[in-house]
């Protein structure tokens, strides 16, 4: 490995969140001293992930297989479908048990500053989920409590309005500002359970 080999790792490494260029040098560091325990399965879970993960075709969840684990399990309440912003949310969700129903990632959230319409996320796939002839009864708005997750809640409200199903929101228990990726489980299933009607 040369110089410019290193380099170019710790630049790569450096651009992950969390992790600074000091972070991501003593990270690469590790790797090169444990080259045959970690740097070669790291290599070949990184391959493989880039391989055989893909987007979950219902949902947006990532998965080896399309439909995601989630969407194929039976034990899931079918009747609900709770939306979140990204993967991060839906994994933090997963992590605490709280919800039993299935999933729809938008992919972001509307902006206007950032030039995120309607059209940039999963909404119109959100839309034709959510029908009650296939047995949707409630749609669980999970977006972070910015202004942002509220202007997509907004409009994701307007655009289910008229249809037989009840569309809630968490409860702000959700602090203002904040992002579900950092909530702790506690905070999560409160919040889920003391939902309410928009």
């Amino acid at each position: 490995m040369t110089g410019n080999d290193l380099d170019q790792l710790i630049q790569l490494f450096a651009k992950l969140p969390g992790l600074g260029p000091r972070s991501a040098r003593r990270a690469v560091l590790a790797l090169i001293k444990r080259r045959e325990t970690l740097m070669a399965p790291l290599i070949r879970a990184l391959q493989n992930t880039a391989e055989r993960v893909k987007p979950c075709g219902a949902c947006g969840n990532l998965d080896t297989q399309d439909p995601c684990a989630i969407c194929r399990d039976p034990e899931r309440d079918r009747s609900i479908i709770c939306v979140v912003e990204g993967l991060g949310d839906l994994w933090a969700l997963e992590r605490s048990g709280a919800c039993r129903g299935l999933y729809h990632v938008l992919g972001g959230t509307l902006s206007a500053l950032d030039g995120v319409g309607p059209d940039e996320l999963n909404i119109a796939s959100l839309l034709a989920r959510a029908d009650p002839k296939e047995g949707v009864a409630e749609v669980i708005l999970g977006l972070s409590a910015t202004v942002d997750g509220q202007t997509t809640a907004h409009y994701v409200t307007e655009r289910l309005m008229g249809r037989d199903i009840v569309i809630s929101r968490f409860a702000h228990g959700v602090p203002i500002g904040g992002e579900l990726d950092y909530l702790d489980d506690g905070t999560l299933t409160a919040a889920l359970k003391a939902r309410r009607p928009m």
